[in-house]
């Protein structure tokens, strides 16, 4: 990959240097590492992606970007460049902009929260690279005791065969503030491209955060995305992650629940068919005493896909009262599909309840046959079946108005009427 960025709008403090001796000295990962068993390790081969270069149907990008009907603010990126941004509703003292603006007039701010906590789950050296060649990104700060009513949508777009880009979504919420956020990921060609993106979520006491990322890369793109989450005391985080596109996926979610009473609630749907692999790790650090996090992932494999997951649940010594679950369900469209589940547990404390698991299954014959005795026919009843498997997990969504959303985005992706 070649090294040249626009970069002229972020400080010098911002050591892109050190980012990239970083990332050229971390060795790549290799199948026999933990953190990377089961994974396709041919895949990440880098050598043939390039700068993305600015987009050339800037219109066409903009009128795309339209999700939800109503929303406090949008932000439009495309190809490492913000093309767009409306505020309609946003409260007073809430801050929306840019990663390079909050380096500027946010610094204090900027330096304490953005990619604050080490990334411990495999992608370290992609971590590197992502914060080497970062140009810019959305910087979210909702001051505490203030509510955002409506999402806040944000758009990252890559355009052009084997392009890179490297998008940023940096959430800090302060005490007992309320917002939610959509973060969509797509591509407006279907080309193949490369992907490194992190989002930081830090939760002030009291703080309410819904964060639902839609993955919708072209299904021959290779995509990292890397997620921080802090809670604080008596904080809440919902965060939901559908991964629709990409041809191999690696998602990293840490989730530290550093204050008292706090809660994680961890959601992913993965409907995975062809050759695609989508490979989650995840971490519920339990840092604090009585905090709980909630965590359950589902899958459904057709074709030769595979899915991994390799997830814990680590209690530390000073966190009693721990209640922590973990269960993914994969269900199997295909006698060739693949998957693998790693859920685990590291308990240092007695105090604590604690579960994991994981099952596979195949669609139910006889809710086949009763949908064909009804005039459905197989394959029609088939995407049905598989629909109502992950609405199942939709329905923790609390917005009726979200849940619509992303259950239209789930029919659409699973082409059910």
């Amino acid at each position: 990959m070649e090294k040249d960025l626009e970069t002229s709008a972020w400080p010098d403090w911002f050591d892109r240097e050190a980012a990239l001796r970083d990332y050229e000295t971390t060795p790549a990962p290799v199948r026999k590492d933990e953190p990377w068993r089961f994974a396709s390790i041919g895949a990440l081969d880098l050598s043939e992606f390039i700068p993305a270069a600015p987009v050339t149907n800037e219109g066409r990008i903009i009128v795309a970007s339209r999700g939800l009907e109503k929303v406090s603010a949008r932000l439009v990126f495309g190809n490492n460049s913000l093309l767009h941004e409306e505020k309609t509703m946003l409260p007073e003292g809430v801050v929306l902009t840019t990663l390079e603006a909050a380096t500027r007039d946010h610094e204090a701010l900027f330096k304490k929260y953005f990619m604050a906590q080490p990334v411990e789950l495999g992608s370290h050296k992609y971590a590197a690279l992502h914060r080497a060649r970062v140009s810019t990104g959305a910087f979210l700060y909702v001051p505490p005791n203030t509510e955002v009513a409506l999402p806040i949508e944000i758009f990252h777009w890559v355009e052009g065969a084997l392009a890179s880009v490297f998008p940023h979504t940096l959430v800090i919420c302060g005490e007992n503030s309320r917002v939610t956020v959509v973060d969509r990921f797509e591509s407006i060609d279907g080309k193949r491209a490369f992907a490194c993106g992190v989002n930081d979520l830090h939760l002030g006491p009291g703080a309410k955060l819904t964060y639902i990322a839609v993955q919708d890369w072209s299904h021959d793109s290779l995509a990292f995305h890397l997620n921080s989450t802090i809670v604080e005391k008596d904080a809440l985080c919902t965060a939901l992650t559908a991964n629709f596109g990409g041809g191999f996926v690696r998602g990293e979610s840490l989730s530290r629940l550093v204050g008292e009473r706090g809660r994680s609630e961890m959601y992913s749907i993965n409907p995975v068919e062809g050759k695609r692999e989508v490979d989650q790790r995840t971490l519920q650090d339990h840092v604090a005493p009585n905090a709980t996090s909630d965590l359950l992932y589902l899958n459904s494999l057709d074709d030769t896909s595979r899915t991994i997951f390799a997830g814990l649940i680590k209690v530390q010594p000073g966190a009693s009262g721990t209640d922590a679950y973990q269960k993914v369900r994969n269900l199997i469209l295909s006698d060739e599909a693949d998957p693998n589940s790693m859920p685990g547990l590291e308990i240092l404390n007695d105090e604590v309840r604690c579960s994991h698991g994981a099952t596979n299954g195949p669609v139910s014959e006889d809710e086949l046959f009763y949908m064909q005795a009804r005039g459905i026919r197989r394959d029609a009843g088939r995407r049905l079946i598989v629909k109502g498997f992950f609405t199942s997990l939709l329905e923790k969504i609390q917005n009726p108005a979200l849940w619509e959303h992303l259950e239209s985005l789930l029919s659409k992706r699973l082409a059910v009427d």
